[in-house]
């Protein structure tokens, strides 16, 4: 079992920076500005052994709104771990907001290290000497930016825990499902997840940008492991200026790709916006299993529901694979529904298909409709083999293949996706041609051939 670190303190401290930096990741969005960090983020350390860290938001003496919410998954995060790391900034001294903070975690009763951040450039004492005031034991001087100090700080927090630099550190949930939540925002992402796992993990607040980075929850449900992550709404590039929200949004980009299934989150309250039509037709462009979920359905009238559909229909045609779900994230409602779908939907991705039942599903799709003819020729499908999963890639050979048409290719990923039940994910069909074994080479003429051929051309001009 590996020790749990918690690194806690007030807002703009450097507690992203040292999750980034015992981590060895970039997993934390870190920046010069106050409160950019909301949910609990999670990660193994690698430097100095092997343990958990977790990243918190910061703790305020007067949380409001947000804050209050912010707090809580604080809280949450230092009841569950076996060491806390109290991060000051040492540049500015001790605050009223860090004393604060040491009182919450002096009554949490966790064992705990005072960290002076921020110490680059400055003896070590001097930056540590003002914290002593806390009564929290012996301050660190440290610089999780420039990476000074950060052995000694993990040689202190993992005193006395056992096995804590002999266990190997675990693969990333190698066999889970991963799903990514994504869509504009506001939409309901962080709500979803919340109802799908059954407790408050990540902040779900009725605000715009709630989230900024993108948070990895993994879970199990009837023996089945998933790991849901939580990502920022996308707006269209032209209302993106913030550069936290360009980066909040790089993130997001990257979710998708490491996702093996995408959830589409959209507002049932609203049309089909442009945004949402480029953000699931990248989706659909990276290859992504994909599942549709119309959000805040319950607040609909009946009456609008087939007005909604089509809408769908109109403004989504190329997502004809993905099925829909009209949910209530608030509520519960068709929520129950989503992970088999996804399951389904990550089988389907990967789905095994020999190359005889293929080629036997091409003829079977030749019988029934034969390509057209191109000047005058038949277009020729002889087989067809598997290159490829998530998404699923069908190569298919044969001869004129350049000028099979597009509305055949439809035809033919139609066909393949019913007869293997590639429901959820997007099918690829690949033609290639057979390798002409003489182009590119000349036939050498025989002397005969040539004395012929010399007679040809002098008959030719006696003419």
């Amino acid at each position: 079992m590996l020790p749990v670190i918690a690194i806690v303190g007030r807002p703009n401290v450097g507690k992203s920076t040292l999750f980034n930096a015992l981590t060895g990741t970039r997993d934390a969005l870190v920046a010069d500005l106050p409160g950019l960090t909301r949910d609990r983020q999670y990660g193994y350390g690698v430097r100095g052994g092997r343990y958990i860290v977790v990243d918190t938001g910061g703790l305020v003496a007067s949380p409001a709104g947000i804050e209050s919410l912010m707090a809580a998954q604080t809280e949450r995060a230092v009841a569950e771990a076996d060491r806390v790391v109290f991060v000051v900034d040492a540049r500015s001294g001790p605050t009223s907001e860090d004393r604060y903070v040491a009182e919450r975690l002096r009554r949490a009763g966790k064992p705990l290290v005072v960290v002076a951040n921020k110490s680059e450039g400055v003896d070590g004492d001097v930056a540590a000497a003002e914290f002593h005031a806390f009564g929290l034991g012996a301050p660190l001087a440290i610089s999780a930016a420039h990476g000074e100090g950060l052995e000694t700080l993990v040689e202190t927090f993992l005193a006395g825990l056992p096995v804590a630099a002999e266990e190997p550190a675990p693969a990333a949930e190698p066999d889970a499902i991963r799903i990514a939540v994504v869509g504009r925002p506001n939409v309901g992402k962080s709500t979803l997840i919340n109802r799908l796992i059954g407790e408050e993990r990540v902040v779900a607040f009725n605000e715009p940008g709630t989230t900024r980075d993108s948070v990895h929850v993994p879970f199990e449900r009837d023996g089945e492991r998933f790991v849901l992550i939580d990502t920022a709404g996308v707006r269209r590039r032209a209302r993106v200026e913030d550069a936290i929200e360009k980066y909040s949004v790089i993130k997001a980009l990257q979710a998708i790709d490491e996702a093996h299934v995408v959830i589409g989150v959209l507002d049932g309250h609203e049309t089909v916006a442009e945004q949402d039509a480029t953000l699931l037709g990248h989706v659909a462009e990276r290859g992504r299993a994909l599942i549709l979920a119309v959000n805040k359905w319950d607040h609909i009238p009946a009456d609008q529901r087939d007005h909604i559909r089509n809408q769908l229909a109109l403004r989504l045609p190329f997502l004809d694979f993905a099925p829909q779900h009209f949910i209530s994230a608030l509520h519960g409602t068709g929520v129950g529904d989503l992970l088999g779908a996804a399951k389904r939907a990550a089988r389907a991705a990967f789905r095994e298909m020999p190359t005889p039942e293929l080629t036997r599903v091409l003829e079977k799709a030749l019988e029934a409709h034969q390509p057209p003819l191109v000047r005058g020729r038949r277009i020729k499908l002889r087989y067809a083999h598997q290159g490829g999963r998530n998404p699923p890639l069908i190569v298919v050979h044969g001869n004129q293949v350049a000028h099979v048409p597009e509305a055949y290719r439809r035809y033919l990923v139609n066909t393949f996706r019913e007869a293997f039940r590639l429901h959820g994910t997007p099918v690829r069909v690949e033609f290639r041609a057979d390798a002409n074994p003489y182009a590119g080479r000349r036939n050498e003429l025989s002397d005969r051939q040539k004395q012929k051929r010399r007679r040809l051309i002098q008959n030719r001009k006696r003419r």
